[in-house]
C-alpha cells in the first residue's frame, strides 16, 4: 500500500495536451498545425503547484510510444499506416514499442528517454510519484520494437501464423484470411493496409472483420491458460520501465488478461522494487476480490460502483443509493480507487453529463473523504473543463481527446505559458480549483480524513423529517479525540438540516455521550460553531447549494 501513512491522491493528466499552449486550433489538426505538449513542461514550478493542489502521485498518460500518423521515419522510427491509427496523434492505447517514449512528448527525439528520466526525476523532487501505463491486452496493429535491448525478441516474431492458436504464438490468428475490416484501408494516396494472416483485435474480436466499434488498430495478446513466452515478455517490460525510477502501473483493462498471469508477474516485479504500486482497470464486481487477493493488485477502479451511483446522484437519483454502494465493497474497501473523471468517462461540467462543474463538489467530499482508500482527479476537472471540443477523431462527446493533437482552454490559461499561476482564469474557475485545493489537502492534513475509521449515518435519518434523505448524504470519520462529520448537499438550494447522530454510532466510534456543547470547525469554510453530541440531540447545520460541510470536533 501508499508509504508514509499517506493516502493516495493521483493526478491523472494526457501528457501531451497538458504544456500545449497554442490558442488557435483546427479540427484534425497535425502536430504542426495544432502543436503538441512536451515531457519538458512538466517544470518544477508546474509540478509543485500539482502537489499544492492536494495531489501525491501524477498519472503521465501516454508516455510509451503508440501509433500515430505522424511521421518519425527520419528518427528511425516506422511510420504506421493511418488507417489503422485513431487520430493523427494516436491512441496511447495503442502501444507501437513497449521500451520507447513517445517521440510526440520530447523537445529532442532522439534524447526522449532522457527526457523522460529527467521527468521522472522532477517528480520526486517536487515531492510526487510518478505512475505510468502498462498496456499488457493489445498493441498496435504494426507493433515493432526498435528500442528493445539487445536480445530481446519482438512479439510475434517466432510466431506460427498458420496457427489460430498456439501456446507458443504472442497472437492470435485467423489463418488464411485478409485483415478486412467494415471500413476502408486506404491512407489518402490510396495506398491500401495489408495484413495476411489477419490478427485477432484488441477487445476479443477473433474475426477477420472487425467494425469501426472495435478496437480495429489493435492487435490481442494471446496470455493462454498458463506461462508462455508472452509472460516473460511482459515481465521484462515492466522490469525495465521499473529500473527508470517510477514508483506505479495503472494497469489497461487488466481483467482482459487472465489473474494468473498477475498472480505470477507481480509478485517477482515487487520483489525487486517492493514499493511499486500496481493499479487495476477492472470493471467487472465478481472479479474485484480475485484480482486483489489472487492477483496481488494494490487498487482497482472503483468506476461501476461507486463512480456510477454518483453519477446518477449528481444528475437528480437519491443519495440514499450511496449506502448500497460501499457496502458492496466494504471488505475491500481500502483496496478501491476512486474518481469522478478520467480519460475514458466524460467530463463532470460537460452537456453529457452535469453540465455545471458545481454539481460535482458534493460527489467530491463524498468520493474524496468517505473512506480512507486513494481518489483521482482528471487534469482541467478542477477548473471546470467541460471538453466539448470537437476535436477531430475524437467528436464532441463530452470527452477530452485521446487521439488528436489540442490545447484544452482551461488548463491552458492556467498553464499561461509556464507560469502556472491560473491568473487568466475567471474567478468562477479560480474559485472551483481552491475548493478542489481545500478538500484534497484535507484528505492528508486531517488524520480523521487519511485514516481514521468510517460510519455511514443515514440509515439513522431516513425518518428525520429535518433531513433531505434524497439530496444530501452524512457519514462519520474518526481518529483518536477527532470526530468529523461530512455532510454532503446534492440540492442547488441552501438548507438549515438536524442531523441524527445514532447511538450505535457513539458505541462504535467511541464517541462520548454528553450534553454539553463541543466546539466544531467547517474545515471548508473556519466557520465557528458549538454543537451538542448526543443520541438523543440532533446536529443542526447550515448546508450551502451544491456543495456541504466538512465538521471537525476535538472531542
Amino acid at each position: 500500500m501508499a508509504s508514509e501513512n499517506k493516502r493516495l491522491i493521483v493526478y491523472q493528466v494526457m501528457t501531451r495536451l497538458f504544456g500545449n499552449d497554442a490558442k488557435q486550433m483546427c479540427r484534425f489538426g497535425s502536430i504542426e498545425q495544432n502543436g503538441c505538449g512536451k515531457m519538458a513542461d512538466f517544470t518544477q514550478r508546474a509540478l509543485e503547484q500539482i502537489r499544492s493542489l492536494g495531489c501525491t502521485h501524477v498519472w503521465f498518460t501516454g508516455i510509451i510510444e503508440h501509433a500515430t500518423q505522424t511521421d518519425y521515419s527520419s528518427y528511425g522510427i516506422a511510420k504506421d499506416h493511418p488507417a489503422v491509427v485513431k487520430g493523427r496523434a494516436g491512441s496511447p492505447y495503442a502501444i507501437k514499442d513497449y521500451y520507447d517514449v513517445d517521440p510526440d512528448l520530447a523537445r529532442q527525439v532522439p534524447l526522449r528517454m532522457k527526457e523522460f528520466e529527467n521527468l521522472v526525476r522532477r517528480t520526486h523532487r517536487a515531492g510526487l510519484k510518478v505512475v505510468i501505463d502498462f498496456v499488457p491486452n493489445h498493441v498496435a496493429r504494426q507493433y515493432h520494437s526498435d528500442a528493445c535491448p539487445e536480445g530481446v525478441i519482438d512479439l510475434g516474431a517466432t510466431d506460427n501464423v498458420q496457427q489460430a492458436y498456439s501456446a507458443d504464438n504472442d497472437f492470435y490468428y485467423i489463418p488464411d484470411q485478409q485483415f478486412s475490416p467494415q471500413f476502408p484501408l486506404t491512407d489518402a494516396q490510396g495506398n491500401m493496409y495489408v495484413e495476411y494472416p489477419a490478427k485477432a483485435t484488441g477487445n476479443d474480436c477473433f474475426t477477420a472483420t472487425p467494425t469501426v466499434n472495435d478496437w480495429y488498430e489493435t492487435v490481442k495478446l494471446n496470455y493462454g491458460t498458463e506461462e508462455n513466452g508472452t509472460w516473460h515478455k511482459m515481465l521484462d517490460i515492466l522490469l525495465f520501465w521499473a529500473s527508470k525510477g517510477i514508483d506505479a502501473f495503472r494497469c489497461d483493462m487488466a481483467e482482459m488478461v487472465p489473474c494468473q498471469f498477475w498472480s505470477w508477474v507481480i509478485p517477482q516485479v515487487k520483489a525487486q522494487y517492493p514499493h511499486l504500486i500496481f493499479i487495476a482497470e477492472v470493471y467487472n464486481p465478481g472479479l474485484y476480490r480475485k484480482f486483489i487477493h489472487e492477483g496481488h493488485f494494490d487498487y482497482l477502479y472503483d468506476k461501476v460502483g461507486l463512480y456510477d451511483t454518483l453519477r446518477s446522484v449528481v444528475c437528480g437519483n437519491s443519495a440514499s443509493s450511496i449506502t448500497a454502494c460501499w457496502q458492496q465493497v466494504d471488505d475491500i474497501h481500502d483496496h478501491m480507487l476512486n474518481f469522478l473523471e478520467n480519460h475514458d468517462e466524460q467530463r463532470l461540467a460537460s452537456d453529457f453529463f452535469a453540465g455545471n462543474a458545481e454539481k460535482g463538489k458534493p460527489a467530491l467530499l463524498v468520493s474524496a473523504l468517505m473512506r480512507s482508500n486513494p481518489f483521482m482527479i482528471y487534469f482541467g476537472q478542477e477548473l471546470g473543463e467541460r471538453g466539448m471540443d470537437e476535436e477531430g477523431f475524437s467528436g464532441r462527446d463530452g470527452r477530452t481527446t485521446i487521439f488528436d493533437y489540442w490545447a484544452i482552454d482551461t488548463v491552458r490559461r492556467w498553464h499561461n505559458e509556464g507560469k502556472c499561476d491560473g491568473s487568466l482564469l475567471t474567478e468562477q474557475e479560480k474559485l472551483l480549483r481552491s475548493y478542489y485545493q481545500r478538500v484534497l489537502n484535507l484528505c492528508n492534513d486531517e488524520k480523521a480524513l487519511r485514516e481514521g475509521e468510517f460510519f455511514d449515518i443515514m440509515y439513522a435519518n431516513y425518518d428525520n423529517a429535518m433531513m433531505n434523505t434524497h439530496r444530501q448524504f452524512a457519514f462519520l470519520r474518526k481518529a483518536d479525540k477527532e470526530l468529523v462529520l461530512v455532510v454532503a448537499n446534492f440540492d442547488e438550494q441552501g438548507c438549515q438540516t438536524s442531523i441524527r447522530v445514532p447511538r450505535h454510532a457513539f458505541d462504535y466510534l467511541h464517541i462520548p455521550v454528553s450534553l454539553r456543547s463541543v466546539k466544531a470547525t467547517d474545515l471548508l469554510t473556519q466557520t465557528r460553531c458549538s454543537v451538542v453530541l448526543h443520541p438523543e440531540h440532533t446536529v443542526d447545520v447550515t448546508l450551502p447549494p451544491l456543495g456541504g460541510i466538512v465538521l471537525k470536533m476535538n472531542l
